[in-house]
């Protein structure tokens, strides 16, 4: 999945792999800010840890462990995660660019090992789509403080 976001890509990089920045965006769109708290340790072998949710009861936990980093350029991670009460348990590999574009960044993500065609599906069409509108709203505001 590709989406041109409205910044540099050490901007966008940044955006994505920043702890304080991630808490701002991973809420931004919502009407009611819930729960979210972000660990990152970003070097090759270290964590992201993310855990959001509507509440403490109801809380989604990722772990991500940085492969590559090839600041701004490209990242790759093997990220666990599961839904509340360590359900649904999955662990994927993404790998996500990002290009320089006329209009800003190009960032792609491809993401792989889903168990089934439906969740990959879910992550494509809400997930991603998701992250993307939220980091693309958390770019515009930042450059409109700027």
């Amino acid at each position: 999945m590709s989406r041109v976001l409205p910044a540099t890509p050490d901007e966008v990089f940044d955006a994505y792999t920043d702890a304080e920045k991630q808490k701002i965006w991973f809420s931004i769109l919502d009407e009611e800010p819930g729960i979210v708290e972000i660990d990152v340790d970003l070097r090759v072998g270290g964590q992201q840890t993310a855990v959001w949710g509507p509440s403490r009861d109801q809380l989604f936990v990722e772990t991500q462990t940085f492969r590559v980093i090839d600041r701004p350029h490209r990242l790759v991670t093997t990220s666990t995660g599961h839904g509340p009460g360590g359900s649904d348990a999955m662990t994927t590999e993404i790998d996500i660019t990002f290009e320089p574009h006329a209009e800003g960044t190009l960032m792609t993500v491809v993401q792989s090992g889903f168990p089934v065609p439906e969740v990959r599906d879910f992550f494509e069409g809400t997930v991603w789509r998701g992250a993307f509108e939220r980091i693309a709203a958390y770019l515009e505001r930042a450059a409109e403080g700027s």
